[in-house]
């Protein structure tokens, strides 16, 4: 295959434009000479005549012209990526991976990918969905850009890996029964459910979260069933099977769907939902505008 000299063919072009050796030796700020040397190293490398006589000038071949097509389209599509490479230099084009926890990706993700559909084009989100010990993984290979999980998942701040940033404090509801005597209550308390057949993962996060919140309330929940899926948590919320803690990103517009009924406790406890990067990695322009949009999804 022909080894291809991009200046050489941007010398044949010249020509082509200005007509004579001279006017583009005076374009591209050389000596004539030197382009009908580049000129005559192209014919020899292709292997067929570029120029030929013409009274006192040259002209093109019919071999150059065919070649000056293909020349044009190599040289447009250089071009093209010296544009794209630029847009990528300013973090107004690329790629970022995106690793989140199920909930984040409706509640968080989507408005984001949204909003830089509008702010920034360019850019492209590749969205991965993995709980919290996948996504620091993914992130810690290389194989996502951005992690998005639970504070209680993320490694902790002193793990030199990843730069970590806060997105958001997510509220966690009461799911009851909406035949449940307390489910039009005045108020609401945690500890008013301490009897109650409560509805939560077997293990993992939020199981933690969910008795944590009970016992700083004053009583530990019992387990009437194990669910990690918020659907089937809300339905059997609605069939009256229990009760249930459901952050607010997951339970939004829950509330008289199924026969459930959303309320907020008098404690108001919390879920904190954080971003990682590989430390460093937030000084690229693209992760910085996906933060950024991040940010703007997790704003009230």
């Amino acid at each position: 295959m022909t080894e291809w000299d991009i200046k050489k063919l941007q010398i044949l072009r010249t020509l082509d434009e200005r007509g004579t050796v001279t006017a583009t030796a005076r374009a591209l700020l050389m000596t004539p000479s030197a382009v009908s040397q580049q000129l005559s190293n192209l014919a020899k490398q292709v292997g067929v005549p570029l120029l030929e006589a013409h009274g006192r000038r040259v002209r093109l071949t019919g071999a150059a012209r065919l070649l000056l097509v293909h020349a044009d389209a190599v040289l447009a599509q250089l071009e093209r990526a010296d544009a794209e490479l630029a847009a990528y230099a300013k973090g107004e084009a690329g790629e970022v991976r995106v690793g989140a926890f199920s909930t984040a990706v409706p509640a968080l993700v989507v408005p984001a990918v949204r909003a830089l559909r509008v702010a920034h084009p360019g850019i492209s989100v590749r969205v991965r969905e993995a709980e919290a010990g996948a996504a620091y993984e993914l992130l810690a290979a290389g194989d996502v850009d951005l992690a998005l999980s639970l504070a209680a998942q993320a490694p902790r701040g002193r793990d030199g890996r990843f730069t970590r940033v806060t997105l958001l404090a997510d509220p966690l509801d009461v799911a009851l029964p909406l035949d449940h005597p307390l489910a039009r209550a005045d108020a609401l308390r945690l500890a008013d459910l301490a009897d109650e057949p409560w509805i939560f993962g077997g293990s993992g996060p939020w199981s933690e979260i969910t008795r944590a919140a009970c016992e700083a309330a004053g009583f530990v929940p019992e387990q009437a069933h194990s669910a990690a899926g918020w659907e089937a948590i809300l339905a059997m919320v609605g069939a009256g099977m229990g009760v249930a803690l459901v952050p607010r990103m997951a339970g939004a517009g829950a509330s008289g769907r199924a026969g459930v009924a959303m309320r907020e406790p008098a404690e108001r406890p919390h879920r904190h939902v954080v971003a990682a990067v590989r430390r460093g990695a937030e000084g690229s322009p693209a992760v910085s505008h996906v933060l950024a949009a991040l940010r703007g999804a997790a704003s009230p």
